[in-house]
């Protein structure tokens, strides 16, 4: 039987696990919805989420990949007690991650795009009604989606089957180099003080229980937990480490990725007059209208958006990662071959959404306006993922699943922070009610 690959070191384990949580919904989602909910006070509701509800549930995805050697698979196949049913969930979960880069690779490949019209000056001297209209064109060409979204694959899988890790040191190198040039702009302080000093007023204003439901669905959604995501990464790791201190450190990571892009943006805004809470459109359309105004704007709008594609492949690459195993395990393919099955696969599968905006365009199973990938999304972000963390919280706490024991067991094994034995009513009963929230929360929202 062949051994398992094993991650080369303790570092490369934080930031590929990191650089899976880690993508457009750091850089893209937290700034607007920070934006529309008050600034810092949004910040500190969210960063107290993610230490009460995501943290512990990425503790249990990687206590049970690095328990059973396995990718969601068949880690369940390997813990579950006989004669239970645990495993079904399994297909589930694959089919979440299939899913996630049938839209994923979309919007991802809209980045890329991005930054090659950057690169190219298609933003200098347009004013805002053509910059929109950019974007506008963009979407609703089939050609130019499909083009990028199969650059996108191309990319994920060369890298996958390199075994590469992804950079997400280069994430926040460059982004650093953003946030200095962002907060030194004139007006640039006001954008600080809205990112830094609460304002529970203004939270009140926007509403403070939505502000609270984004806070809890925003730290939930962005570490991917749930589907398996992190579940692999514990499957490459040995057993030198505590499993809790290693989700702190990528907890930590992730929220810095996402504080840090909130420098770079909102000193901007307040420097331009633009309105920070302008929703989703604020990266495709609301920016590139700052760096065409701005000194040098054609080299910090590529730098932006050069730092936006890392964010993005840094999730392609974990997803897909986790996409390879599937078919290591399941099949027991070589790495190369899973790869080559899937390049393929992938494409195929995600062009759907890509024509969504065009030749799908008919397609509208939300209403007017919603398309393709606003149902894979759905299906991933409200049904799959919260369900799945569900599942995860049971399995690890019940005697039915793997159990308490076993799970303690597993997190604590090795060195570093130990996850509290005193936890136990928290993780058994109150976070399975705060996940099940999220979830009817969205369902709700979506046909409302």
């Amino acid at each position: 039987m062949k051994e398992r690959e094993k991650l080369a070191s303790r570092l490369g384990f934080i930031f590929l696990s990191a650089g899976c949580a880690i993508g457009l919904g750091n850089v893209w989602r937290f700034p607007y919805i920070t934006g529309q909910y008050g600034g810092a006070a949004f910040v500190l509701i969210y960063i107290l989420f993610m230490l009460l509800l995501s943290g512990p549930i990425m503790v249990m995805e990687f206590a049970v990949g690095r328990g059973s050697g396995k990718s969601v698979a068949k880690s369940f196949h390997v813990l579950e007690p006989a004669g239970t049913k645990w495993h079904i969930f399994s297909y589930f979960a694959m089919a979440g991650n299939y899913l996630l880069i049938m839209f994923y690779s979309t919007i991802s490949g809209w980045v890329i795009a991005y930054l090659y019209k950057m690169l190219r000056g298609e933003f200098t001297g347009k004013s805002s009604e053509e910059i929109a209209q950019i974007f506008a064109d963009l979407t609703v060409d089939p050609v130019q989606c499909v083009f990028w979204m199969i650059v996108i694959v191309s990319i994920g899988c060369a890298v996958c089957a390199l075994g590469l890790q992804n950079g997400v040191e280069k994430i926040t190198k460059v982004m650093l180099i953003l946030a200095i040039r962002s907060v030194t702009l004139s007006g640039g302080g006001e954008g600080i003080k809205f990112y830094l000093i609460p304002d529970f007023n203004r939270m009140r204003e926007a509403g403070i229980v939505n502000a609270i439901y984004a806070a809890m669905g925003q730290a939930f959604f962005t570490l991917s937990v749930g589907m398996g995501g992190m579940a692999i990464f514990g499957s490459y790791i040995g057993k030198e480490h505590s499993l809790t201190g290693e989700s702190v450190n990528v907890v930590i990571l992730d929220t810095f990725v996402a504080l840090t892009a909130g420098f770079i943006i909102f000193p901007a805004c307040f420097s331009y007059g633009v309105d920070a809470g302008a929703g989703p459109g604020l990266i495709f359309i609301t920016l590139p209208n700052i760096f065409k105004d701005m000194p040098g704007g054609q080299i910090w709008g590529a730098l932006f958006f050069v730092f936006m594609s890392f964010a993005a492949l840094s999730t392609i690459i974990g997803v897909f990662e986790n996409i390879m195993a599937f078919g290591i395990d399941l099949f027991g393919l070589t790495r190369k071959k899973a790869v080559a099955i899937n390049f393929v696969a992938l494409i195929v599968l995600s062009i759907p959404a890509a024509i969504g905006g065009s030749v799908l365009a008919w397609f509208q199973p939300f209403g007017p306006g919603s398309a393709v990938l606003d149902l894979e999304d759905f299906l991933v972000s409200n049904c799959i993922m919260p369900l799945g963390a569900l599942l995860y919280l049971f399995f690890c706490t019940r005697n039915i699943g793997w159990g308490w024991k076993n799970f303690l067991a597993e997190a604590n094994t090795g060195k570093g922070l130990r996850f509290p034995a005193a936890m136990y009513p928290f993780v058994a009963y109150i976070l399975p009610v705060i996940v099940l929230v999220i979830f009817v929360f969205g369902i709700v929202q979506k046909f409302a």
